[in-house]
């Protein structure tokens, strides 16, 4: 499963409504939880505009680099541009390039969940695990 910034601060923050769920999902993963350092880099600045203590934010985003569980992907130029190139094929939507990445990334490695909350991910056929409540 690829672990978004949505999801990753879900799971961080308790007062965020998906909390609970996103612990149980990251509790009971089996298999590889993907991240990519756009991803750490949009968690820092959402945490802090959260009102999450700068510390905490930093500190977990260490403890997800040093997981032997979670498979961190530097994003590299030749990525970058296939990210950009998918933004610009999908001008209708409104992906930033965090989620371009991803979407890259998930179908190049066969990966078809996502630990989010953000519907984009629907958008381009994949699993949103943090569904809102009905």
């Amino acid at each position: 499963m690829l672990l978004d910034t949505s999801g990753l601060l879900c799971f961080l923050h308790q007062d965020e409504p998906q909390h609970k769920k996103a612990v149980n999902f990251l509790a009971n993963a089996n298999g590889i939880l993907l991240l990519h350092n756009y991803i750490l880099a949009e968690l820092v600045a959402l945490g802090l505009v959260r009102r999450l203590s700068q510390s905490i934010v930093l500190s977990y985003t260490l403890e997800l680099l040093n997981n032997p569980k979670v498979a961190m992907v530097w994003v590299d130029e030749p990525l970058y541009q296939e990210a950009v190139s998918l933004l610009m094929s999908r001008s209708d939507k409104t992906y930033s390039l965090c989620d371009a990445v991803n979407f890259v990334l998930m179908r190049k490695l066969g990966i078809m969940e996502a630990l989010t909350t953000d519907k984009h991910f629907e958008q381009e056929g994949f699993t949103r695990l943090l569904q809102p409540d009905a």
